[in-house]
């Protein structure tokens, strides 16, 4: 079997680039192939990034028989499009989030992977920073007792441009899907699913939300209060408050590598760094999961993603935002 997992990456934009740089940290990897609709602009990619093929066309790279597993970072509303192109000519994916811009697209995309027996993943690269992983034991070691609540953020300042990906309509913009999904994501990994949801949202005039502020209730009466914002720099922190003590993810918290827990009136600092930009440990992960023949994390296993999608879903519900392509 090859010890190094061939990849590719359709969508050669910012996160695309931190993506590849991550790449060409881990020794279970090789950048294989990256595609774009420029041929200058994949050529140029390639080089940058040491990739051994470049192709004008995603179907091109698709038809690769090298290519192990393929990296979507493509807007929003591409995300169903090509992973649906990559399932359907047997290749593995990891798709950046969200998965998809409904429950229906990413309900989908899972039924097909699981059809074709095909690795797949939602990009949620926070799930396998360090600090996650040392809150989740903490967790696990009821250190902090029963959890009341958690608090998380995710704001900053984006002058408003109506050309921009992050306030077009058509490209599934606003700041619930971009960043308001972090805050989301920790709530449903630490709580699990809401039993309500109250939500309001600042609208643009490009009808995306640009403020979104969102409260959950649980079954056993915990709290998530969770914010995203376009229109100013927040604190971008996360606080896990429990009955016996709380935990703090620094700034900014979906790739913070400092953990405080505060408990009996006293304060325990961990400084847990991430590799390169951040994306090396999901890359880590994906590579485990298809060298071992298996065809989801169980870390970030595809029902978490469902979950994920239909919150986000019913949030789009109740500030009243409804994409085009839907």
């Amino acid at each position: 079997m090859n010890t190094k997992t061939n990849w590719g990456i359709i969508g050669l934009g910012k996160i695309a680039n931190k993506f590849a740089a991550d790449l060409q940290l881990s020794e279970t990897s090789t950048l294989y192939g990256v595609a774009s609709r420029s041929l200058e602009k994949a050529t140029n990619f390639a080089t940058k990034y040491n990739a051994r093929k470049a192709y004008d066309s995603y179907e091109a790279i698709v038809n690769d028989s090298e290519i192990d597993v393929i990296y979507i970072a493509t807007p929003h509303t591409f995300h169903f499009e090509n992973t649906m192109l990559c399932l359907q000519h047997h290749k593995a994916v990891l798709c950046e989030k969200p998965m998809g811009i409904n429950a229906q697209q990413t309900q989908t995309m899972i039924q097909e992977a699981k059809a074709k027996n095909l690795f797949l993943m939602e990009a949620i690269w926070t799930r396998f920073m360090p600090t996650i992983e040392k809150l989740l034991a903490l967790l696990d070691e009821k250190i902090i007792g029963d959890i009341i609540s958690v608090h998380a953020d995710f704001g900053f300042r984006s002058e408003f441009n109506i050309e921009s990906r992050l306030y077009n309509k058509k490209l599934a913009g606003g700041s619930l899907l971009d960043i308001g999904i972090y805050p989301i994501f920790l709530s449903l990994l630490v709580l699990g699913i809401p039993t309500d949801i109250n939500a309001m949202a600042r609208m643009t005039v490009t009808e995306v939300d640009s403020f979104c502020t969102m409260l959950f209730n649980y079954k056993n009466n915990s709290k998530a209060v969770l914010e995203s914002t376009f229109e100013t720099n927040t604190p971008t922190e996360a606080y896990i408050h429990g009955t016996k003590g709380s935990i703090k993810l620094h700034r900014r918290f979906h790739q913070a590598t400092t953990l405080t827990l505060q408990k009996d009136g006293a304060e325990t600092v961990f400084e847990l760094p991430h590799i390169g930009n951040g994306y090396f440990h999901e890359i880590e992960e994906v590579n485990t999961c298809i060298q071992n023949g298996v065809t989801e994390s169980s870390k970030l296993p595809l029902a978490f993603s469902n979950q994920l999608i239909q919150i986000i879903d019913r949030v789009k519900v109740k500030i009243g935002l409804e994409y085009t392509t839907e």
